[in-house]
């Protein structure tokens, strides 16, 4: 029998050296509409950079790159067609495009991990995002990007909560406005208060327009712990904001929302949430960091932390709904 194990190589570490270079080379392939000139056909190099007014020598080598990563594929010899990957989410018109938050990457969000090294040593950066002041100007033109990551998310939960007419919705840190949107729309006479700092605001309403719902929102601007938040709300929804207000801000916010709500009200969490003993899933621990780097105090959490915290608040029977999304939401119930 052999008994000797797997050799050790450094194969994953060299892999790791050039882990950036995906998200760029998508980052580039969507700034120039590769993909979305792809959609309408397979295309050469030549063809495409006739298309996009790119260069010939740079959409050869992104488009190689892409090639090997399986976002695209080689038809007829020279000729490059998207994969059924890359078709459904890369494609900016489609309503499954996940490129958004791609678009940000080597000008808002990986500048802040080059930082990794120092904030290690400090414990906290230089400029932060969850605060106005240096916060805004970013989700301004973040939230909007990120709205197809949480919608079919927000329809599973919209679905599973069956609103009646006349149902009240508290949206914090709305953003987009995604989560109550999808809410709105599930049942006539759902009426919206979307709570979000002021210079975000405007990016809600320009969302909620779109989806012509404009007629039932209410808009309320002000850091989350200082606002009028108001009574009698049914549902609470809390889209992926407690990991960037850390445990102290976070426990406080639960309570204020607990008491914003009618009895028999639900709170619905969004989050990156990670196992009980922080060992998984990986991506949750990558989201831990990017927290590090963007906050002073964010951090991801589990299930079993925020249900103690919704316990504290007064919330019962802390559950889970399954989404398809990064983690399943964490919902809970005033009694």
């Amino acid at each position: 029998m052999n008994t000797s194990s797997a050799a050790v190589t450094p194969e994953r570490i060299m892999q790791f050296t050039w882990g950036f270079v995906p998200p760029l080379v998508l980052e580039a392939a969507i700034h120039h509409r590769v993909f979305d000139v792809l959609d309408e056909g397979p295309k050469t190099v030549k063809e495409t950079a006739a298309a996009t007014g790119a260069s010939e020598r740079g959409l050869h080598s992104i488009m190689n790159v892409l090639v090997g990563l399986a976002f695209l594929a080689r038809a007829d010899g020279d000729r490059y067609a998207l994969t059924p990957e890359s078709a459904a989410f890369l494609v900016s018109t489609k309503p499954g495009f996940q490129g958004g938050i791609l678009r940000h990457g080597s000008r808002q969000l990986i500048p802040k991990w080059l930082e990794l090294t120092e904030i290690v040593g400090t414990g906290k950066p230089e400029r932060v995002v969850n605060e106005q002041a240096t916060g805004s100007e970013f989700f301004q033109q973040f939230v909007t990007d990120i709205f197809p990551m949480s919608y079919p998310s927000a329809k599973v939960l919209a679905g599973h909560l069956g609103l009646g007419s006349g149902a009240k919705v508290l949206d914090l840190a709305a953003g987009s406005g995604v989560w109550s949107i999808a809410l709105a729309e599930s049942a006539d006479g759902v009426t919206v208060t979307a709570v979000d700092w002021a210079d975000v605001l405007p990016a809600t309403r320009a969302t909620v327009a779109r989806f012509g719902l404009s007629d039932r929102y209410t808009y309320v601007g002000g850091d989350l712990l200082e606002a009028d938040f108001g009574h009698g709300h049914n549902v609470a929804v809390l889209g992926h904001i407690l990991h960037s207000e850390g445990e102290a801000r976070s426990r406080r916010l639960l309570k204020k929302t607990f008491d914003a709500l009618a009895p028999g009200g639900t709170i619905a969490i969004g989050e990156f949430l990670v196992n009980k003993d922080r060992t998984g899933p990986v991506g949750s621990l990558f989201f831990a960091t990017n927290m590090l780097v963007n906050t002073d105090e964010g951090d991801t959490y589990s299930f079993e932390e925020i249900g103690e915290w919704l316990r504290e608040a007064g919330f019962v029977d802390a559950r889970l709904l399954e989404v398809p999304g990064p983690s399943p939401l964490v919902l809970a119930t005033k009694a």
